[in-house]
């Protein structure tokens, strides 16, 4: 079923296009990951859906569809709590259930048929009830608040909140209001790994129809079935994840070229034709071979001629490197850090070699940036020593980016920086494409994309022989975090960076320290291997809880059979017979129930363990 349509969509802001062309359907059960260079007009594309900016062109929404849009967050009334905008999302369901407290009240008092019409109504209203999942809001609520780690501030005013913790709570209420149709842009920026990973099972488990502008290629790989790029002259369609978006990509690439070179030879054999005829129509005077030149000409002017197929303009980064470091970069010997009295992390002891690419990861505010400063001696540890190699230069990129003088152009802020001619600064900034007007931005102006921009084609011309960086794909679209990546793996000398892009940390890592309730544990490899190294981990703690609890089993049912040794076998057989008639029970509840998750889980819990005693009670007779 089409749930959006869209035919020719075009939007300017006065003279300057925004996108054109723009075309295309989104079925039930779509989840299409938009992507396009930054400034192509994904976010106003997303606008126009919601009907906050009108555009050009033809759009369809399915009559009575329900649209949610996570985008920017509103404000709240100050005494509003987490939970209180939470339950939000269930207004409808609460107004039902204020109307259904009324009239239980109403039936405990009318008679006859009174009471049967306020029944009858009664049942309707609690089928509504049912079909909008009053009975599931507290199960939802769990799952979402636990996924999204919101407990710790669920009580907390909303309005206290920084701003990723906002983002994270609108983007709870967002999954819970069970839209047709969700629009999520960049709904992956404010989480760590471990949320990243909950969001991406929810949206795959519960088969959600959604539109989703996101960065992130690993999320985009887990979860989307299409992909849309796009491009200043309209869109290209994708029928499959980010993977096979790349790789088609590619092929459609290669065949548009091909067919344009072949085009442009025959162009080409045309034009040359044309000359040998004039040419020979000059040398012997004949009408002929100027008519067969004209004639030509005219086929020639008749032809469809193909663009030729470009590739978006990238970020080129070169990071010249001439003296390295020492083999031993780091050295952190059982560093611990609180603030405020409470442990950011203890005991922490790790060693960074000579051209490691090591990537710290952990939940946000489990003391990553912290980290990286105690390494950088902004900040002193409150215990623990940090050992710099011999011969290290650092180059820091921080989260979040400030210049020294923010009312400069980015033209002067370089040459002041380097001292060299406008021509030396024009070519390096035209590399990280600040090219024509855009060098003489100012700083204070520029998006925090831009700003990463620069402050990378700084750290690279300073020669530096470790890298630090924390979280330095944050603003920047795929093509740039490619080109990042390409020119971070050209890179001679030792990478430490702090991230949550998945896709990065796969390609560039050969360690990957975590911090996890306050210690740092190091698992070499990239990020897969990480994964594998984390299931083992979870399987042997599996299997030492069941072990324990077969211990347990066992202590009891010793115990049981004990107690059972003097108890007469007509006695076993009554109880076999009592617990047997508690199972039809209990099967009965469950077809009951069918509709009720929690109950049916709890009864099903029931009936396997009454099914253990019976084999017990049954092993009792035969001993």
């Amino acid at each position: 079923m089409i749930e959006i349509g869209i035919n020719q969509l075009r939007k300017f802001y006065g003279a300057n296009k925004i996108f054109e062309n723009v075309s295309f359907e989104l079925q039930t059960n779509d989840i299409i990951g938009l992507i396009g260079q930054n400034g192509t007009g994904k976010t106003t594309l997303m606008k126009v859906l919601m009907g906050e900016e009108n555009a050009e062109g033809d759009i369809f929404i399915r009559k009575g569809i329900k649209l949610s849009y996570l985008h920017q967050i509103p404000i709240y009334d100050k005494n509003d709590s987490v939970i209180d905008i939470l339950y939000k999302a269930f207004i409808n369901i609460q107004l039902l259930k204020k109307e259904m407290s009324k009239l239980e009240k109403e039936m405990a008092i009318l008679k006859d048929n009174e009471l049967d019409k306020i029944m009858n109504q009664y049942s309707q209203m609690q089928t509504e009830f049912d079909i909008l999942g009053g009975y599931e809001i507290e199960e939802k609520l769990g799952k979402i608040v636990t996924g999204l780690q919101l407990e710790k501030f669920i009580n907390m005013p909303f309005n206290t909140l920084s701003g990723g913790e906002k983002t994270r709570v609108m983007l709870g209420k967002v999954l819970l209001e069970n839209p047709d149709v969700l629009l999520l842009d960049e709904p992956t920026n404010h989480l760590d790994i471990k949320m990243v990973s909950w969001l991406e099972g929810y949206l795959t488990r519960y088969k959600l129809t959604a539109i989703i502008i996101s960065h992130d290629r690993y999320f985009l790989d887990k979860v989307v079935n299409k992909i849309i790029e796009l491009h200043s002259k309209g869109i290209e369609v994708y029928h499959g994840n980010y993977s096979y978006y790349k790789v088609e990509k590619v092929k459609r690439y290669e065949a548009l070229m091909k067919e344009f070179q072949n085009q442009q030879k025959k162009i080409n054999n045309m034009e040359e034709q044309i000359k040998r005829y004039r040419i020979w129509g000059k040398m012997r005077d004949s009408d002929k071979m100027y008519r067969k030149a004209k004639e030509l000409e005219k086929r020639l002017t008749k032809i469809d001629k193909l663009d030729k197929p470009n590739k978006d303009k990238v970020i080129k980064m070169n990071f010249d490197q001439q003296h390295r470091s020492s083999k031993r970069v780091y050295e952190l010997k059982n560093i611990s850090k609180s603030y405020q009295n409470k442990p950011v992390f203890s005991d922490l002891n790790l060693e960074i070699f000579y051209q490691d690419t090591l990537t710290i990861i952990g939940d946000n505010g489990s003391g990553k940036s912290t980290l990286l400063k105690i390494m950088m001696q902004e900040i002193s540890p409150d215990q623990g020593t940090v050992q710099v190699g011999s011969r290290v230069k650092v180059g820091y990129l921080p989260q979040e980016i400030i210049f020294n003088d923010e009312s400069l152009t980015i033209l002067e802020t370089y040459q002041k920086f380097f001292e060299c001619t406008t021509l030396k600064a024009r070519n390096a900034l035209a590399g990280v494409l600040f090219t024509k007007e855009d060098v003489f931005k100012k700083i204070n102006v520029l998006s925090g994309g831009e700003k990463i921009r620069l402050k990378l084609l700084m750290l690279m011309d300073q020669q530096v022989n470790v890298l630090l960086l924390d979280e330095p794909t944050n603003h920047l679209d795929i093509d740039s975090r490619e080109i990042l990546e390409n020119s971070l793996l050209s890179f001679k000398g030792t990478l430490i960076v702090i991230s949550h892009d998945r896709y990065l940390i796969n390609k560039l890592s050969n360690r990957i320290a975590e911090i996890e309730n306050n210690r740092l544990k190091v698992y070499e490899g990239d990020f897969d291997s990480y994964l594998i190294e984390k299931q083992k981990e979870r399987d042997k703690q599996k299997e030492a809880v069941n072990k324990e609890k077969m211990k347990r089993s066992f202590k009891k049912k010793t115990e049981k059979i004990n107690k059972q040794d003097n108890i007469s076998e007509e006695k076993i057989l009554e109880e076999i017979e009592k617990k047997e008639n508690q199972i039809t029970d209990i099967i009965h509840q469950m077809n009951l129930n069918y509709r009720d998750g929690v109950r049916l889980k709890e009864l099903n819990n029931e009936k396997d363990e009454l099914e253990k005693e019976i084999e017990e009670l049954y092993e009792c007779l035969e001993n």
